[in-house]
């Protein structure tokens, strides 16, 4: 029997982690530019993302039904790196004065932005399991992977969701564009929770739709956020400040990201139904 569903999740969760690395490597590049780099340590989440990118676009073009001990390894330090960086982020809010205020929550180190490395070594890590399953099922630490995935794949959407929302609560949603952000992807993530935890017959039409939905969304932001840049004092003529003041660009993608995990997850569901 051929590894072809297994192969075929792993994959498409090589190319998720990838999406995520990639909103991780080129956010936190401006964001630790922002801070000047007053901390060695902001290099870290460069460094990691740049290598999580690279071992992700191995494992998307790497057909063999086998985990790859390097990707493994790599995959791993991400989810160390976003475990730490929440950690020192969590520091920053809290020294400051009166630690958990509306001011330091919306200005300090933000809260959510290091677990988007965190769920890319995770999904990476599972697409490495995922392939090392024999063809007749498909598990994770003992779990069913389809239903292990979607319920990962649903609570970082919903942190996510959680991160955006207080960003666009700072921009007072000016533009009713930003209720998208905290009113699609909550939805996605209930369908995946749903998918987690419920029957294993089931047609998940519209879940797959909603994700798709989700994914182009991520998309779409980047647009808006462009279109935010250059309606800042100067547009792109002034974009060395502009880039570090206004909405960051490579952010939303990271709903791209969790929307290719979850239908990843929902393949799995289909052909592994008992896992």
């Amino acid at each position: 029997m051929r590894h072809g569903a297994t192969l075929r999740a792993a994959r498409r969760l090589n190319r998720a982690s990838a999406v995520l690395a990639t909103s991780v490597l080129l956010d936190s590049a401006v964001e630790h530019d922002r801070g000047s780099f007053t901390n060695r340590a902001m290099y870290t989440p460069l460094i990691v993302s740049a290598l999580t990118l690279a071992i992700s676009a191995h494992g998307t073009a790497d057909k063999r039904p086998a985990a790859h001990r390097a990707r493994q390894a790599v995959y791993a330090a991400g989810a160390a790196t976003g475990l730490l960086g929440t950690a020192f982020h969590l520091y920053n809010v809290l020294k400051r004065p009166s630690a958990w205020t509306w001011q330091n929550l919306f200005y300090g180190a933000p809260l959510g932005a290091p677990m988007a490395i965190l769920l890319a070594g995770l999904l990476g890590t599972a697409a490495e399991a995922v392939r090392d399953n024999p063809p007749h099922r498909a598990r994770v630490l003992g779990f069913s992977a389809g239903r292990l995935l979607s319920a990962i794949s649903g609570l970082g959407m919903s942190g996510t969701t959680g991160e955006a929302g207080l960003l666009h609560f700072r921009g007072a949603f000016h533009n009713p564009a930003m209720l998208a952000l905290v009113t699609i992807p909550p939805v996605g993530a209930a369908l995946l929770l749903n998918a987690a935890s419920g029957p294993k017959d089931r047609n998940r039409w519209l879940a797959r739709w909603w994700l798709r939905l989700v994914a182009w969304m991520g998309i779409a932001g980047v647009g808006f956020h462009i279109w935010g840049v250059q309606r800042a004092m100067g547009g792109w003529s002034n974009w060395r400040q502009n880039l570090i003041d206004g909405p960051p660009i490579p952010a939303p993608p990271s709903f791209s990201g969790l929307a290719l995990a979850g239908l990843a997850a929902l393949g799995l569901l289909d052909d592994h139904p008992d896992g």
